[in-house]
């Protein structure tokens, strides 16, 4: 692993190694827990982190909770759910208040059916996390249909056993489907055509900031001229574009030395900076600190 990047986790087992689990799985491909199941012994706090396998889960009661997805962080809710591809940031603050289910799969689970994910299930998107806040009775809805998912899980838990508990998960995909709709299709009657360059515009900035540093390179991306997307970004948050680019690496960068031991030049390179005194100048016009500051001051 590159000492100047945030941890990622291969295979299930390995993150389950790194967040204090006493649980561990024979199914690499499958893996089902209950919230409930992991206190007291899993990490309450777990710094940044991606993995390269998918993740549901779906909560209640969650208390002082406060997750962190990739570069939002988010607290104070009732019930959500959270669906996340490969390779996307995650951490969290927790106590043991809250309830619900933990899944973690592979597309090989699937190999009956080979859906494809992009298509089939958008809520897996692979530019961004997805966290829906929903109701209790959406949460009492969704919960029922993964106690079937998780039961069946429970009675063949092992790879090579039959597998109804990827079937029924299945299922459950394609109810949550309509409901994510739904959502969004009412959230959208009130979305205008700025806003919905503005979500375009962030998520390819999650996706591209190492590469792309400019606005015009996200507007020929977008299929807009620069002065259109400027205009819409500052319409919709009454900031500039490019602020948005530069938070994106400013939160990259913060993780990298706040959670990491690689050097400031390790950093500064894994950020694709040309050297390191062109991203401490960066950082420190944009936080009023040097990065070995923020470190210091960090720890």
């Amino acid at each position: 692993m590159n000492p100047a990047t945030i941890p990622c986790f291969e295979t299930i087992n390995e993150f389950l190694d790194a967040i204090g689990s006493r649980h561990r799985t024979l199914n690499d491909d499958l893996f089902c827990l209950r919230l409930e199941d992991t206190y007291p012994h899993t990490r309450n706090v777990m710094p940044p982190f991606r993995k390269n396998f998918y993740f549901m889960s779906l909560i209640t009661n969650p208390g002082t909770t406060r997750i962190g997805y990739d570069d939002q962080s988010v607290d104070n809710l009732n019930a959500f759910l959270v669906f996340q591809a490969p390779g996307h940031v995650y951490s969290w603050h927790r106590d043991q208040t809250p309830k619900g289910f933990l899944v973690y799969f592979r597309k090989e689970c699937f190999d009956f059916y080979r859906p494809d994910f992009d298509r089939e299930f958008p809520f897996f998107n692979s530019l961004h996390t997805n966290l829906l806040a929903i109701r209790q009775d959406h949460y009492d809805t969704f919960a029922s249909m993964l106690n079937t998912v998780f039961a069946h899980y429970d009675r063949f838990p092992q790879p090579g056993q039959p597998p109804v508990a990827a079937l029924s998960l299945l299922a459950v995909f394609h109810q949550l489907n309509g409901f994510v709709a739904d959502l969004n299709r009412y959230e959208e009657r009130f979305v205008t055509t700025e806003q919905r360059l503005f979500r375009r515009f962030v998520q390819l900035i999650d996706n591209e900031y190492l590469d792309k540093r400019t606005l015009e390179q996200y507007a020929d991306l977008l299929h807009v001229t620069p002065h259109y997307l400027s205009e819409s970004v500052r319409l919709v948050t009454g900031q500039k574009a490019l602020h948005f680019i530069n938070r994106k690496l400013l939160h990259e960068a913060r993780i990298l030395l706040r959670h990491t031991n690689s050097d400031i030049a390790e950093v500064a390179y894994s950020l694709n900076f040309s050297d390191p005194a062109n991203f401490g100048r960066f950082f420190r016009k944009h936080t009023g600190l040097t990065p070995l500051a923020f470190r210091q001051q960090s720890q």
